[in-house]
């Protein structure tokens, strides 16, 4: 039988929880199979809890807790990760949610550098730019925006494939400063073998996708999910015809995409004419 890969704690606070409960049924003896079975949950829910692959319920964590005898342990954890997302606005918290627990992420934005690639500086810019935003808030917006970044860089990270507009690369966001950083940590991240950019040249005169950005997430075990782009705020959705027409659509736009290489040669034009400004 394989052994079970060693998750990092450190990569974000699902894995410390993930690390900490397979610790504590290590301790107690008891194999996963053995400890669904005693707090009275699937043996895929505990499997996805310790890899981090899926943030735990309080019920499941409750249960946990003291079927492993880990007195208030595992309770304390689950706290610490509701407080890291509090810092997230409450429409968002769902989507985090399933961010957390997807295989595989394919965007689509015609505006922005997406959320889980942006550098903290950039991200500090947007949020400044937000109605009423004072510094404290901005810094814990950039905090959470960072911590959902760490998904990215955990041992067994989703498959993360980006189509951007290449009006994003040339779009001021902050001064030329911000833009360079951002678009060198584009190429750095495209380096990895779970991320894929690609850009939409503005020559292709391509119009699909242009009224907003959109995610589509795969769990497994769980229906596709699509996040939507609207007015500052987000619509999370699981509906098969919903998940179907916005699937077409990213396929259509990344129809006219070009090929990873172009794409980053493209991004690294820009990033020499940020520099030269």
């Amino acid at each position: 039988m394989p052994q079970a890969k060693v998750l990092d704690p450190t990569t974000s606070p699902v894995a410390f929880f993930g690390f900490e409960l397979r610790r504590y049924r290590h301790e107690a003896g008891l194999s996963q199979e053995k400890l669904a079975r005693r707090i009275g949950f699937a043996l895929g829910t505990v499997s996805m809890a310790e890899t981090g692959r899926r943030p735990p319920t309080e019920d499941f964590v409750r249960r946990c807790d003291q079927a492993l005898g880990a007195e208030g342990a595992l309770i304390r954890i689950k706290e610490m990760m509701d407080n890291v997302a509090a810092r997230l606005p409450a429409w968002f918290r769902p989507w985090a949610e399933i961010e957390q627990a997807a295989e595989s992420l394919r965007t689509w934005e015609p505006l922005i550098v997406p959320g889980l690639l942006q550098t903290a500086e950039y991200a500090r810019v947007l949020f400044v730019g937000e109605p009423r935003a004072s510094a404290e808030k901005v810094e814990l917006d950039v905090a959470a925006r960072l911590e959902r970044q760490r998904i990215l860089e955990r041992e067994d990270p989703p498959m993360f494939w980006v189509v951007l507009d290449e009006g994003v690369l040339g779009r001021c966001i902050g001064d030329g400063a911000v833009m360079t950083a951002q678009l060198d940590h584009l190429l750095e991240v495209a380096r990895t073998p779970h991320v894929t950019i690609q850009v939409v040249p503005s020559g292709a005169g391509s119009t699909v996708g242009l009224l907003g950005g959109f995610v589509i997430a795969q769990v497994r075990g769980l229906a596709n999910t699509a996040y939507m782009e609207s007015a500052g705020q987000g619509q999370v959705t699981d509906r098969p015809v919903d998940v179907a027409n916005i699937t077409i659509k990213y396929e259509a736009i990344r129809a006219d995409a070009l090929p990873q290489r172009a794409s980053l040669e493209l991004i690294r034009e820009m990033r020499d004419r940020w520099i030269a400004n």
